[in-house]
């Protein structure tokens, strides 16, 4: 085992790495709370300085899944496309197989320059989640309850606010709706079987309902 090897797994190096993260999240979320009062003079630049500030705190979890958990993250795509990445906005779905997926999303976000601005749809229980959750909520991320009758309005809504933000942005969205496991796939595949659908072997029924709102909300944006 070489020296980094050995400094990772070693649980000062886990103690060291989770107070920094606490403590310095805590101190941007602190931060964050200040920035409110530029909300009504100046949004522009309320949305400008967050970003940066949650760059600094998204940026420490991207440098877990790449130099601790040495997750290696391939993308395949064309050189057309490749040139326009981070240039503009973007929706991308993601599927949702595992808890740290979104960290998957967030490593091609750093890749591109868009991670401080990137912008996910979550449940509303995150929001009251200190550090990342109160990171979210000033980067006007969309909450949400998944209670579509409840939702469609206050959804809509967050997502036009989002048609004039100023830094281009990935929003990143599951479309599945929830974390796959076999017993959320027995079930997404007997709906499937009574609606005529086509049975899927990887992957639960996508929900769609959130991801045409989404795309309605921010096209052409």
């Amino acid at each position: 085992m070489d020296i980094v090897g050995f400094l990772k797994s070693q649980f000062i190096c886990h103690l060291l790495i989770c107070y920094i993260f606490i403590a310095s999240g805590l101190i941007i979320n602190f931060i964050q709370l200040f920035t409110l009062i530029l909300w009504p003079i100046n949004k522009q630049l309320f949305r400008r300085i967050n970003c940066r500030l949650a760059y600094c705190i998204s940026s420490q979890m991207v440098m877990l899944l790449e130099w601790w958990s040495g997750t290696d993250c391939t993308l395949y795509t064309d050189p057309e496309s490749y040139n326009k990445y981070g240039k503009e906005n973007a929706i991308v779905i993601l599927n949702h197989n595992f808890e740290i997926d979104f960290l998957c999303g967030w490593n091609f976000c750093e890749r591109f320059g868009v991670l401080g601005s990137s912008k996910v749809l979550a449940k509303k229980e995150l929001s009251y989640m200190p550090i990342i959750g109160w990171m979210w909520y000033f980067l006007e991320i969309v909450f949400c309850k998944r209670k579509w009758e409840e939702d469609r309005k206050t959804v809509m809504q967050k997502l036009l606010n989002l048609r004039d933000y100023p830094e281009n942005f990935w929003f990143l969205i599951h479309c599945e709706g929830t974390r796959f496991t076999e017993q959320k796939h027995q079930i997404s595949m007997q709906v499937a079987e009574a609606k005529g659908l086509p049975k899927l072997k990887y992957h639960l029924l996508p929900r769609t309902k959130g991801f045409a709102v989404t795309v309605q909300c921010l096209r052409n944006v």
